[in-house]
């Protein structure tokens, strides 16, 4: 007889995003001891402070949720945009797109802290920061920031420390993009900078230990900034100049005119507008200034072998080893979309660049012309491709005439408009242009540039062989193939890395993203043209207001430590209206690095608060400190739960503490993977959080980014969120209202399929995971941190000091992990010599058992070692990780080729091969080269 199977293959929560079966469950739990996940999660999660309350929605199938994303998508009109301002329509070419931005090699890939294992996208991010360097004229470039805004502020803070605070007023020259301005302001307060914003003819150089200037203005003028950057050098201060790297292939680059930082953005080579984000911004910089850069600097080494090598250098300066001493507390790149920007240097090449900036150009050209001889006037007189147009009182019947015909401009004042040209304009989109001002005439394309030969770009660029490779797409193609099978991502393995979070980016929450619907809006474009995008935002708002107990949520923010300082602001604000001055930050040492960064970033002076022996917070530090600052306690810093993956059930008493000395209570929300469901961060004493979309919501890291940080509040902190960017007043913290607008749909349609129990589910699983890695590796990597019933949250950190005394390293244990075919977890931190693992609720039982036979087989080896059956130094530990060439060569060890290169849960046919082996740190540092260096055998 027939009978119901009870199956559904629809339930996207349990069938395809968590990972083990109910029946594999079963087995875990009996490995931790546990009858239920019920009683383990009693066991882990203290019932005080439960929420009452299931999270509410239903789950949408995996076919309900394209239609839905489909029908609000359409909501949402797509214009052709010449808005400008910093953002401008962009052909993506199809093999970048296919092969880059929607390849989970590498848009689920981590950040390169690995660097064997990340090979081929940091030799892309080399050849991002080479093409920024050759571009812009200076000889050190990072390897991406946030956003142009956001790179210009890091610009006066890089400027402010180079000039040791000597002087605290700093210039901003008016013709910057509004949202530019708006966010240097912002950063600008907390360090005590008073900015002077005026016309570039009144730059006060005597008086200022630095200024910003445009190279091409934000109403389209070009300048030559070589007599104010001789002016402010001469007075020793600092110059930080925004440029456009598309009109560096024609125009004199900011270095030959004595510029010391540039920044700006790399959007307009091949990443969609996507309503704001994500996009990579750029900064290159002097030599002098090298070592305060803020952001990842990759840089070239060599491996055990002596072979040519990756790695991000200079990482001492960072946030997470210098805390409130760093130069920044950036901690996310735009990784993926800098990869993407430089395979678009690399695919159209010097010559191809050149082509297309002479075409937009000429065709800006044939515009003003045309405009001129229509009676406008045309006010920009050297341009790239932005002109500003006075029209009087008919602004906004030209305006509507253009929108009518399906095309977006910029309304400057009240009577004035500009206009960008860009890499999609064509004859079609200048003839509606003219026709809405009147001009029926067809454009007669102008071959007369409106550059001046002492602005025109007379040095080389791109002269590296990597970006003349672009004679055919098959090598293109190949080429984007070799660098991603050089690395592993989570396409590959379990990335089971403490802290972040790395579980399962589903094909269909990524897809909406390269939808034109979404991706081709500009983030200025009217608000009727994007109630597709508001839509969106309003619901995810809703939805993580109930997740997290908060009245309200930013979603401006584009990282988490960016929304960690735009949470510090927002109390700042706060502060102020309350007519109060408070200054102190209370942190515990066991914090995230970008936690002190950011505070020191917000003008706070960071109190250290002890951790106990069981590394929760030392209440009584934290009571006699939080006394000890009175009413000068502006907030506490905490992470929940703990750093050290527990729930500390002081949590409310440190929240009353902080509120009876009259602070705010921001808890990170970077561990919110062990939180949806079951506890509120609201109701555990929270004023403001932060959430990492790219960890608990499922937006993947891209090899270093992008990610997004928005922030939630209680009541009385809402009206201090940030404020909107286009204003170009202070209180903004991203150039764009919605941030990195374009992935919030990955992490609504996460929470959409999920459904608020599959949300609860998942977060029990992911403990569930934790503690049984925690129950199969404590007999040999001693569990450090545990809750009063013996049990972690969502990740544990496993002690590999006990082999310390034999000489063995936490460091050799990661390498020797690559053998084994995985990413290594967090390492040292938050206590050095340890390993931090989070195998998030996405990994089945077979890739949790590999990872736990990997780590026994590692433990057997060290304790080899231990007994004296080798050394250190003869053993495959130190070694590690192995690499075919090691394979092939003469073999001398004490230990068989087979032990090295497939050692136990490591893949015979689909075997992971690291293409270097051990990378010599200092060496890169002592030798720094931040470039593309000479293409020989080994590159």
């Amino acid at each position: 007889m027939w009978q119901p199977t009870g199956y559904n293959p629809d339930d996207f929560a349990n069938r395809r995003h968590i990972g083990p079966s109910p029946e594999e469950m079963e087995t875990m739990l009996a490995t931790i001891g546990v009858g239920s996940l019920d009683e383990l999660i009693s066991q882990t999660v203290p019932a005080s402070l439960r929420q009452s309350d299931d999270l509410g929605w239903e789950p949408m199938t995996e076919g309900q949720l394209l239609g839905h994303l489909r029908a609000v998508g359409a909501k949402n009109k797509v214009m052709t945009s010449m808005i400008g301002q910093g953002y401008y329509g962009t052909v993506t070419p199809p093999a970048i797109q296919r092969n880059i931005f929607e390849n989970p090699a590498w848009y689920t890939a981590y950040t390169p802290y690995q660097p064997e294992i990340s090979q081929g996208r940091l030799e892309a991010l080399l050849n991002f920061q080479t093409m920024v360097s050759d571009l812009t004229g200076l000889p050190v470039a990072n390897a991406s920031l946030l956003d142009e805004a956001s790179a210009a502020a890091e610009g006066m803070a890089m400027a402010l420390r180079q000039t040791k605070g000597r002087k605290h007023r700093f210039f901003v020259d008016e013709q910057l993009h509004p949202q530019v301005i708006a966010v240097i302001l912002t950063r600008a307060r907390p360090l005590g900078v008073d900015c002077v914003v005026g016309p570039i003819e009144e730059l006060p150089a005597d008086e200022v230990f630095g200024a910003a200037l445009a190279h091409l203005g934000t109403h389209g003028e070009l300048r030559d900034l070589t007599p104010q950057c001789e002016a402010v050098h001469a007075a020793g201060g600092i110059v930080v100049v925004t440029s456009d790297l598309l009109a560096l292939t024609l125009v004199k680059e900011p270095g030959a005119m004595g510029a010391d930082i540039v920044v700006g953005s790399a959007q307009r080579f091949g990443v969609p507008m996507g309503y704001g984000g994500p996009h990579a911004a750029f900064m290159s910089c002097t030599d002098a200034l090298k070592r305060t850069m803020p952001g990842r600097l990759v840089g070239v080494s060599v491996d055990s072998a002596g072979r040519r090598a990756y790695r991000l250098a200079l990482q001492t300066r960072e946030q997470h080893i210098r805390r409130e001493k760093a130069t920044s507390n950036v901690c996310t790149a735009q990784a993926l979309l800098a990869v993407m920007a430089s395979m678009y240097a690399v695919f159209h090449g010097p010559r191809g660049l050149k082509a297309i900036a002479e075409r937009v150009h000429l065709w800006t050209v044939t515009i003003a012309e045309a405009l001129r001889a229509g009676g406008f006037t045309v006010e920009t007189q050297e341009f790239f491709d932005t002109i500003t147009v006075n029209v009087g009182e008919t602004q906004a019947d030209v305006l509507m005439a253009a929108e009518r015909r399906g095309i977006n401009l910029r309304r400057i004042g009240s009577d004035r408009i500009g206009l960008s040209v860009d890499e999609t304009t064509d004859r079609d989109v200048v003839t509606r242009l003219l026709r809405a001002f009147g001009i029926e005439d067809e454009p007669a394309f102008s071959d007369a540039p409106s550059i001046s030969d002492g602005k025109l770009r007379s040095s080389e660029f791109l002269t590296h062989p990597v970006f003349h490779m672009n004679r055919a797409e098959s090598e293109m193609m190949r080429y984007m193939r070799r660098l991603s099978d050089r690395d592993l991502a989570l396409d590959r393995a379990m990335i089971p890395l403490g802290s972040c979070t790395m579980k399962l980016n589903a094909a269909v929450e990524m897809m909406p993203v390269s939808w034109p619907e979404f991706a081709g809006l500009h983030p200025y474009a009217p608000a009727d043209q994007a109630e597709g995008y508001r839509e969106v935002v309003r619901d995810l708002e809703a939805k993580l207001c109930e997740i997290t107990g908060y009245a309200a949520f930013s979603m401006q923010p584009n990282s988490g430590a960016q929304g960690e300082f735009a949470g510090l602001m927002t109390i700042a604000s706060y502060q102020r209206a309350q007519g109060e001055d408070r200054d102190v930050c209370l942190i515990p040492t066991s914090a995230h690095g970008t936690n002190p960064a950011s505070a020191s970033m917000a003008g706070l002076k960071v109190v250290a608060v002890k951790a106990a022996d069981n590394g929760d917070i030392d209440i009584e530090d934290f009571r006699a400190k939080a006394e000890a600052a009175g009413d000068r306690l502006s907030c506490v810093m905490v992470t929940y739960p703990s750093t050290h993956g527990v729930f500390e059930e002081t949590i409310r008493e440190v929240a009353d503490i902080t509120h009876a000395h009259g602070g705010q209570v921001y808890i990170d929300g970077a561990n919110m993977n062990a939180l949806v469901g079951l506890a509120k961060l609201g109701e555990l004493g929270g004023d403001v959080s932060h959430l990492n979309l790219h960890k608990t919501f499922a937006i993947p890291h891209g090899g270093g980014g992008p990610g997004m940080g928005p922030i939630g509040v209680k009541p009385h902190l809402v009206e201090h969120l940030p404020k909107d960017p286009a204003t170009g007043e202070e209180g903004a913290v991203a150039a764009a209202h919605y941030g990195s607008a374009s992935i919030l749909l990955i992490s609504w349609a996460y929470i959409l399929l999920m459904g608020g129990k599959g949300l609860t589910q998942a977060t029990r699983v992911a403990i569930l995971n934790a503690n049984y890695i925690a129950a199969r590796l404590r007999d040999k990597f001693p569990i450090l941190f545990q809750g009063e019933s013996g049990r972690v949250a969502h990740e544990c950190i496993l002690d590999t000091r006990v082999f310390a005394s034999s000489g063995v390293t936490v460091d050799d244990v990661a390498k020797r992990l690559i053998d084994h075919g995985f990413h290594a977890p967090t390492m040292s931190w938050p206590v050095a010599g340890t390993l931090m693992v989070e195998p998030t609720e996405s990994e089945t039982l077979f890739e949790l058992d590999r990872f736990c036979d990997a780590m026994l087989d590692i433990a057997r080896e060290a304790e080899e070692v231990a007994s004296g059956k080798l050394t250190v130094d003869e053993s495959p530990l130190r070694h590690a990780p192995h690499t075919t060439e090691d394979l092939v060569a003469e073999w001398d060890r004490k230990y068989s080729r087979e032990q090295a290169c497939f050692p136990a849960g490591a893949f015979r046919v689909d075997k992971y091969w690291p293409p270097v082996g051990r990378i010599d740190n200092a060496y890169g540092d002592r030798n720094l080269v931040c470039t593309c260096p000479p293409w020989g055998d080994e590159a």
